[in-house]
């Protein structure tokens, strides 16, 4: 006897590895927290104990926060994690599956042109930030360039905005199944 199909699109894998990929991204914005601690911890021991803060741990820390977002974010969707209310989805599904995929699908349709709107006004902020060699930080104090920032945020929405595709991809399927089962 065959499975009812699932209530939600989450936590499966995605073609072509892509789950892999975001797992991948996920891990290392976790490893780069992991040296924001360390570096933040060195900055405070250096300034309390010795008068020498490390320089530029405020704008690393503030370039990074964006940088860990960003890489993160495809993994947290493809799992299910982004922070939204279940209580309307919940009781849909238990009356209508079918009505509780199709609104899935049209919330991963939106969230994929959102994110397709965000990555085409990124993409002109990255050339311009590369072109004039963009910075942050003081001259002769400490300079860290600003584009490896803006890179890592355009892959993170496109990679994003790719998992919602998906997952609306496998939400019409599901609907679908539901009405091959009823048919049958």
């Amino acid at each position: 006897m065959a499975q009812p199909p699932a209530v939600h699109s989450y936590g499966g894998a995605l073609p072509f590895q892509l789950h892999r990929v975001t797992g991948a991204m996920n891990a290392l914005g976790t490893l780069w927290i992991l040296a924001l601690m360390v570096l933040i911890n060195a900055d405070v021991l250096g300034r309390n104990l010795l008068s020498m803060p490390v320089r530029g741990v405020p704008e690393l820390v503030a370039l990074s926060i964006v940088g860990i977002v960003f890489l993160q974010l495809a993994d947290t969707l493809r799992v299910g994690r982004f922070t939204r209310a279940d209580v309307l989805l919940e009781r849909v599904a238990r009356t209508s599956p079918r009505l509780c995929d199709a609104l899935h699908a049209a919330y991963h349709f939106v969230g994929a042109a959102l994110l397709g709107v965000i990555l085409w006004a990124s993409w002109a902020p990255l050339v311009d930030s590369v072109r004039i060699r963009e910075y942050v930080g003081a001259i002769g104090d400490f300079q860290a360039p600003v584009w490896p920032i803006r890179l890592i945020t355009l892959l993170g929405l496109a990679m994003t905005a790719l998992c919602y595709l998906l997952l609306m991809a496998s939400d019409l399927r599901r609907m679908r199944s539901r009405d091959r089962r009823t048919d049958a």
